[in-house]
């Protein structure tokens, strides 16, 4: 049997087998599911999930998390189209944007690289401090009247809506970043096994700062297209945002304990959250039941990864001992060398 063949592994495929299949099972489940109307607003939708999603896939390979992303998403866009009311530079306002949201990243980048606090705690009250920042900048009203600001989030190059073609360029720059780079093996170098990153001579801070500057970009420029699409700063958007970033990384095939993930599962995974979402809205789903089908997802996209990992490590115990190396002492998982981290 070719040596292709006898490595070929179902799972590293399923995710795109099952969006296969929600996708026909919608099909069927909505006649307007296809339609070209609906399809372009489940893109535009996607669009802002997936690219939080990227940022939230890079902090979890690296063995970290991000819970402000949504707070920080409004805080960036509300900035952005504040900036665009008062000067009229679309350029400005959009780096306005990004600048927010890197700002608010190297924050939480210092305490959790610099001064080694939880990454869990310490973006937990950045969501805190940035849905309560954009509160103040507008004392909880919404920001009207946008003008040529709605280019970004509405507008149509052709016929390829501006979000989706924003959303290709950023996915070639994040898996040219992941693939090609070596801060990308660096960040899976550093979630798979910290201490062996660090004694193998990587700067682990350093990684750690690179990959929420990256997630600040991304979130940043989520921010501006979300706003331009819903044609108002909204002080309140991007509740819930966070978990459904988590949600797509995870459905995807990115391993919540870090070291695993990759760009085009993440990408599948947010279009599985896109179309179920959309799907859900069209068959008159109430938003409740969504959040706990939302809910059950990521129990069991998580409990599939902690189970899938265990059987792994049972099967390398069991061949190790059975060609003769010494088992490991009980209660201590078989050490993981840094070299075959990197070769992720």
């Amino acid at each position: 049997m070719p040596s292709k063949l006898k490595n070929f592994e179902l799972s590293r495929y399923s995710i795109f087998i099952i969006l296969v299949v929600v996708f026909v099972a919608a099909s069927f489940l909505s006649p307007n599911f296809l339609s070209g109307d609906n399809m372009f607003n489940v893109l535009r939708q996607v669009a802002v999930i997936t690219i939080l999603a990227y940022g939230a896939m890079t902090l979890i390979i690296g063995g970290m998390i991000d819970l402000s992303a949504g707070a920080v998403m409004a805080f960036a866009g509300v900035a952005s189209v504040i900036v665009y009311k008062s000067s009229n530079n679309m350029l400005l306002a959009v780096l306005v944007g990004i600048a927010v949201g890197v700002a608010c990243n190297l924050v939480n980048a210092f305490l959790v690289a610099t001064l080694r606090t939880p990454a869990f705690i310490v973006t937990l009250g950045m969501m805190l401090m940035a849905r309560g920042a954009v509160l103040e900048l507008t004392q909880g009203q919404n920001v009207l009247q946008l003008g040529d600001f709605i280019l970004i989030g509405q507008g149509n190059l052709g016929w390829m809506p501006i979000p989706v073609l924003i959303l290709i360029v950023i996915t070639a720059v994040i898996w040219y970043l992941m693939n090609q780079t070596r801060y990308g093996r660096s960040v899976y170098a550093v979630g798979g096994n910290e201490e062996a990153a660090r004694a193998a001579g990587i700067a682990v801070e350093r990684v750690k700062y690179q990959a929420f500057l990256v997630n600040g970009v991304l979130v940043g420029i989520a921010g501006v297209i979300f706003m331009s699409r819903v044609n108002a700063g909204l002080p309140n958007a991007g509740i819930g945002y966070e978990l459904q970033a988590i949600t797509a990384p995870i459905i995807g095939g990115t391993s919540f304990s870090g070291g695993v993930g990759t760009v085009f599962g993440t990408l599948a995974g947010a279009l599985i959250v896109g179309v179920l979402g959309n799907i859900m809205n069209l068959v008159g789903v109430g938003s409740y039941i969504q959040q706990i089908v939302m809910g059950l997802i990521i129990v069991v996209a998580v409990a599939y990864d902690v189970f899938s990992k265990r059987g792994k490590a049972k099967t390398t115990i069991l061949k190790s001992t059975s060609k003769g190396e010494p088992k490991p002492p009980e209660g201590k998982a078989p050490a993981t060398s840094g070299a075959s981290t990197l070769e992720q």
